[in-house]
């Protein structure tokens, strides 16, 4: 932790030499969600309800994805910039280090605008929380958390699996912005409103639903099926992290050094 805190203080002095440049880039990163929440808003206003769903509730999945991906691009960035780390030559010196690949990967690259997306979407949590007339008892305020939690880590492993399939491809795959930009874009609205293909594949191949659906389902009160296991399903997401990482170890044995 002392290293990452090491590259954590040289990303904030090098971010801050730039101040002016460092503010607008977040203004413009808080207004990417601010658009998202507009659009969000102008369909409500245009259909009243989705598939049974109000606004307000609505407003939850979009904020707590809004959070979970800010926060995961925003630390694991230098996974999503590894196809360059690979090119240049840079991983033959992060390999003979006597420190973690991912740490130091992990560190290659923090990108503190991300915080604008972070403070739109807690503004936004705020707002639906007070206005989503949900009774927040200490269970829910768990699953939220779990949710929070839960989204951190999927999209921190599908950034993780971006920079493994680097190893064989040595660029980064675009298709894989499916599930990273793709998947929050889908997962700001409950997953049943899609095709039924839909809500299987990100419950079965990427388990998004457990962290934003399922959950979602317990916290206004239409879970009462499943019950717990909704409460707890963003746990699964953690389980998502040993196939990521497994994928991250054959890539690494399978990397062949530049000779730069």
């Amino acid at each position: 932790m002392k290293l990452y805190y090491k590259y954590f203080s040289i990303h904030m002095r090098s971010v801050m030499q730039y101040k002016t440049s460092f503010i607008l880039t977040t203004i413009g990163q808080a207004m990417t969600t601010f658009f998202s929440f507009l659009s969000m808003y102008f369909l409500f206003m245009r259909f009243g309800s989705i598939k049974g769903y109000s606004f307000n509730e609505v407003l939850l999945c979009f904020s707590i994805i809004s959070m979970s991906f800010a926060t995961a691009e925003c630390f694991g960035r230098g996974f999503d910039s590894f196809s360059s780390v690979i090119s240049n030559g840079e991983f033959d010196r992060i390999m003979v280090r006597p420190r973690s690949e991912i740490l130091q990967v992990l560190g290659t690259k923090i990108e503190f605008t991300r915080i604008g997306r972070l403070l739109e979407a807690l503004i936004v949590f705020i707002y639906a929380i007070k206005t989503s007339g949900i009774y927040w008892s200490f269970d829910k305020i768990v699953t939220v958390l779990l949710m929070l939690a839960g989204g951190i880590c999927l999209f921190f492993c599908l950034f993780l699996i971006y920079a493994a399939i680097c190893f064989f491809t040595l660029e980064g795959l675009e298709f894989m912005n499916i599930f990273t930009d793709g998947g929050r874009e889908l997962a700001q609205y409950p997953l049943n409103i899609y095709k039924d293909w839909v809500l299987k594949f990100f419950t079965f191949i990427i388990p998004m639903a457990f962290i934003n659906y399922y959950p979602f389902l317990y916290i206004i009160d239409k879970g009462h099926i499943y019950g717990i296991i909704y409460m707890f399903s963003p746990i699964v997401s953690f389980l998502f992290f040993l196939p990521s990482i497994l994928l991250w170890k054959i890539g690494v044995k399978h990397y062949k050094s530049t000779g730069s």
